[in-house]
């Protein structure tokens, strides 16, 4: 049985969810317009710190700009504060049971009445950039269009990147140092080959650029990226 506890700020109302998913529940972060008026839906996968409040604050800036967006819990209510307790949290992650929760998160957001189309983006970072790929590779049916910001990790095969359906908007800085440019590279030839809808953003900025809690944030990076962002959104998905 779902249920959630929502508070209204500014137009939208936010706060943890949870739906059912086989015999256990699911929790994720929601927010929404408070306007109860239909809108699309996007997924929000975190980072390695888990659901802190920089992938809070992002849920909402979507919900501002007319989305529910939801960030599932993956790591089931824990929340890092180090790099090396991120790293052990990420390390630990099953990722074949983390993109099944993404898809189980999908559907609970199809279910929802104010959500419509039925279809969703996927939007995520660092390593939920990585797993925003390997749920488009999974439920191209359900994902109208997907935002993969500097998937730490991702080395497709031309196999994975054919089962991706959805238009996908790639986002790197230049001076990520775990993401070469020869990477960034094999990945742009292996969508152009495969005839994929792709747009590639390369910012002069570093890891995690977006994340303005930590100290790798970069505002002009962040800024330009986020206009793409909702750009791409409204184009694939509305």
């Amino acid at each position: 049985m779902s249920s959630e506890q929502l508070t209204e700020r500014n137009g939208v109302l936010s706060g943890f969810v949870s739906y059912p998913a086989d015999s256990t529940t699911l929790d994720g972060f929601l927010a929404r317009p408070s306007d109860g008026r239909p809108h699309p839906g996007v997924i929000v996968i975190q980072e390695w710190w888990g659901i802190e409040p920089h992938i809070k604050d992002l849920s909402e800036r979507l919900a501002r700009a007319g989305y529910v967006a939801l960030a599932p819990d993956l790591y089931h209510g824990r929340v890092a504060t180090e790099p090396d307790e991120a790293r052990k949290e990420a390390m630990a992650l099953d990722r074949d049971r983390a993109v099944a929760e993404i898809q189980r998160a999908i559907a609970y957001l199809q279910e929802r009445e104010d959500v419509q189309p039925k279809k969703v983006g996927v939007v995520g970072f660092c390593m939920g950039g990585y797993l925003t790929w390997k749920v488009a590779e999974q439920a191209n049916e359900a994902v109208a269009v997907i935002a993969p910001f500097y998937a730490g990790g991702f080395r497709p095969t031309a196999e994975e990147i054919r089962q991706v359906t959805a238009p996908a908007l790639v986002v790197w800085g230049s001076q990520d140092q775990g993401i070469p440019q020869s990477q960034r590279e094999q990945i742009v030839n292996l969508l152009r080959q495969e005839g994929k809808t792709f747009k590639t953003l390369v910012y002069n900025a570093g890891h995690a650029f977006m994340n303005d809690t930590h100290p790798t944030y970069d505002p002009v990076a962040a800024s330009e990226a986020w206009k793409e962002l909702l750009a791409w959104l409204k184009q694939y998905l509305g």
